[in-house]
Parts: C-alpha cells; sequence; structure tokens
C-alpha cells in the first residue's frame, strides 16, 4: 500500500444493512477530522442467511467499490462478512487499504485482558459459525466461552422497541440464561448491541465488563491510523451514506444508530 498523499483520503466502511452505523457514528464522533463512506448492502440483508461464498462476493463488490473512492481503509462492520470475508479482502487487496473487522479486535481484547469467563451474544448466524469461541480458545484454551444466539435483539432495536420498558423483559430473558451465571465479560457480538448496551450493564448491576464491537474497533483504527501516519490533515467532507437497495423506511432507521442526519444514496453495484 502506497500511503503518501493518502491521509485526506476517506475510511470506507460497509455492512449488510445499517446497524454498522453504530461504528461509522463512533469514528465520526472521536475521530471528526477524518472522511467517511458507508455502504450498507441493503438488497441483500441479512448476510446471516447467505452462504461464505455469497457474503465473499458481496464483500469483494463492495470493497472495490469503496477502493474506487479512494478509501485509504476499509472498516468490515458486520460480524458474519467479517468472520467470512477478511482473510480473502486482505489477499485480493492488503496492498491498496488497510482493513478492519469486528471480530479481531473483540477478540485481542478478551486475551489481552486475561479474562477466564466470558460470554458472547450474537444473531444466530453468529452464534452458529462459532467464530468468536474457535478464535478465542485457538489463542487461550483456558478462557471458558459461553454463547447465546439472541434473534429478537435486532428487530427488537430496529422497531426501535429498544426503547420501551418490553425490552427489558426480553434483554433479562435471555441474560438469566443459566451459562452467564459466572462470567467476568460478555462480547455484544452485532453492530445493533451497542444501543442497549446500558440496560445489559444494568441486568448485570455493572459487576461485569460489557464489551461492544464500537469500543475495541475504534481503538484498532485509531491504532492503524498513527502507525501509518494516515490521520487526516486536510479538508473535512460531509460523510456519504450509499446503500444497494433504497426504502423511506431505511433511511427513518438510520437514526437509531447515527446521532447525525444521514441522506442515503441508492447505489447498485451489482
Amino acid at each position: 500500500m502506497t500511503r503518501s498523499g493518502l491521509t485526506q483520503n476517506p475510511i470506507g466502511i460497509f455492512d449488510s444493512g445499517i446497524g454498522g452505523l453504530t461504528v461509522a457514528n463512533a469514528i465520526h464522533t472521536h475521530l471528526p477530522n477524518e472522511n467517511i463512506i458507508y455502504f450498507g448492502d441493503t438488497a441483500h440483508l441479512p448476510y446471516g442467511d447467505k452462504s461464505a461464498d455469497a457474503i465473499r462476493y458481496y464483500s469483494i463488490k463492495i470493497s472495490k467499490f469503496l477502493l474506487d473512492q479512494g478509501c485509504k481503509m476499509i472498516v468490515i462492520a458486520c460480524n458474519s462478512a467479517s468472520s467470512a470475508s477478511y482473510e480473502i479482502l486482505l489477499d485480493f487487496f492488503k496492498d491498496k487499504a488497510l482493513f478492519v473487522n469486528v471480530v479481531d479486535p473483540l477478540v485481542d481484547h478478551v486475551i489481552t485482558n486475561k479474562y477466564k469467563n466470558v460470554g458472547v451474544i450474537a444473531t444466530k448466524a453468529t452464534i452458529n459459525s462459532n467464530v468468536y469461541k474457535n478464535k478465542i480458545e485457538s489463542k487461550d484454551q483456558t478462557i471458558s466461552v459461553a454463547q447465546l444466539a439472541t434473534p429478537l435483539l435486532v428487530p427488537m432495536i430496529e422497531e426501535r422497541f429498544h426503547q420501551e420498558d418490553i425490552s427489558d423483559s426480553i434483554i433479562a430473558k435471555y441474560l438469566s440464561d443459566k451459562r452467564f451465571k459466572d462470567i467476568e465479560a460478555l462480547l455484544l457480538a452485532c453492530t445493533h448491541y451497542p444501543l442497549i448496551k446500558n440496560q445489559i450493564s444494568n441486568f448485570f448491576n455493572n459487576k461485569i465488563t460489557v464489551l461492544d464491537s464500537t469500543d475495541v474497533v475504534l481503538l484498532k483504527v485509531k491504532e492503524l491510523l498513527e502507525k501509518h501516519k494516515l490521520y487526516n490533515d486536510g479538508k473535512v467532507k460531509d460523510p456519504v451514506f450509499y446503500v444497494s437497495d433504497y426504502t423511506k423506511s431505511f433511511e427513518e432507521t438510520t437514526n437509531v444508530f447515527y446521532t447525525h442526519k444521514v441522506a442515503l444514496i441508492e447505489n447498485s453495484i451489482w
């Protein structure tokens, strides 16, 4: 990767839909001098029920689009794409941009902080893939990983029910599972879940560490920008938000995940 002259280039972020806007929001909030291009593949969501080959195809195509926009870094703000596509994206494009996924930073945080009993909540697809369990145990077999699929949480958040009392009952139903009895940390392995992080912490009476991908991915982004001297030192432009299939409901839902007004641009790259 040729890095000279790239400091003003944007950071590209993509997800199967608009949940990855939580990652974009964290980057925009804490790195306000960085330019951002977001791509939500709303034509193919959710990725969780797609084959690994299909997800890789989508990810390669989206990454190529973001690279054509001059992105200096691409953040894979999707657990399914991170687990299925990260390695192949490195093989295809490692000399053209820096890549960050949402899985490895969480795994590395668990290892670095020497947790011994951790829980993971995510969609069915992410839990069934065992990506977090396998990666954590491959680095430290003494760590116990308790996993639970929590499929109601994504639609609950997208329909804004996470702001209602009913959400506490749903969250409590999941987190009361006996496998979480002795955990020290809980990984929120879905980019929607930062929106209910406080409720989850409250359920555990703030006695365990609750980790979401936005925290650790942001740290990884900062680390790589500093290491490669890629912090933007020039003009800041308004973020650009693309989706592969536009609907008014998608645009209206963006304010759940992103704290600023979003105008979605439809761009079917297929």
